[in-house]
């Protein structure tokens, strides 16, 4: 189901978690194909030098899994976390924080691969030993708790993920405060939650609060805020608000062209969902 007007990609966290510093590079990239050699002969040279099992030869080998997810290469990041999994939790044990954090990894790559039910699973799993071994407030925790509603909405159980998000929302604004970027971004998926499943109003109320707390933590013209009047501006879309809506547009975009540039993605989504609202109130 797509939602008028949104661009959450921006406001929806990483959820990779690594111990072992991957660098962003461009897919499909020669600097990528460098980056993959180099962490390939990385690994060989920890596993020859250190054993299989030693705890630098895993670290290596869940990071260069990780720079195969980046790649877009799933098969082989999915069969080297799956490895390295099962490595880990003979070596270190199942609740082995360097073990769960392979286990999250490997939910997400499974998400990225379109296999949200794999997902689910182990994103459960995550959840139930961070909550025994950490703690229920542990940003960790926080953070396996938010992928899990994530992974639901991505298998379209939409009302588990709006359950899970809500959780996940009063638990970040309880430990980390309102404005935490940590706490926006459950509080904007969980909008987002809401306006997939027709609860339109519900929706408005968060993004609002959203961007607020962007305005305030951020500032007005931060990429992310820019965003989030974006989504708002989406959001009265799905009211037909259209009036509403096409005045957010109208502004946001002069203010991403002038914050950001004419070229920059944000004011190119903005200048694209103002005229689509522009045809939508004329038809």
């Amino acid at each position: 189901m797509t939602v008028p007007g949104t661009s959450r990609a921006i406001w929806t966290m990483s959820m990779i978690e690594t111990i072992w510093a991957i660098r962003t590079t461009r897919v499909g990239s020669m600097e990528q194909v460098d980056e993959v050699t180099r962490y390939e002969r990385a690994v060989a040279e920890r596993e020859r030098e250190l054993g299989p099992d030693h705890p630098d030869t895993l670290t290596g080998r869940s990071a260069l899994a990780g720079v195969y997810e980046s790649a877009g290469r799933y098969d082989e990041a999915i069969a080297l976390y799956e490895r390295t999994l099962a490595d880990r939790e003979r070596v270190l044990g199942p609740d082995d924080p360097a073990t769960l954090t392979t286990c999250n990894n490997l939910a997400y790559t499974y998400e990225s691969a379109e296999r949200p039910e794999a997902a689910i699973d182990l994103y459960e799993r995550v959840v139930s030993a961070r909550e025994r071994v950490l703690g229920p407030n542990d940003p960790a925790t926080l953070m396996s708790r938010h992928n899990l509603a994530h992974a639901y909405e991505t298998a379209r159980r939409l009302h588990e993920a709006i359950t899970s998000y809500e959780q996940a929302l009063a638990d970040r604004e309880q430990a980390l405060g309102a404005d935490h970027p940590d706490t926006l971004t459950s509080r904007n998926n969980l909008a987002y939650a809401y306006q997939a499943v027709g609860r339109v109003d519900e929706a408005i109320e968060q993004y609002e609060l959203t961007l607020i707390g962007a305005e305030r933590s951020l500032g007005p013209d931060h990429a992310n805020t820019l965003t989030c009047r974006n989504n708002l501006a989406g959001a009265f879309e799905s009211a037909n608000r259209l009036d509403d809506a096409i005045e957010m547009y109208s502004r946001l975009t002069t203010d991403a062209e002038r914050a950001l540039g004419p070229d920059h993605p944000t004011t190119q989504v903005a200048r694209d969902n103002l005229a689509n609202a522009l045809v939508r109130r004329e038809s």
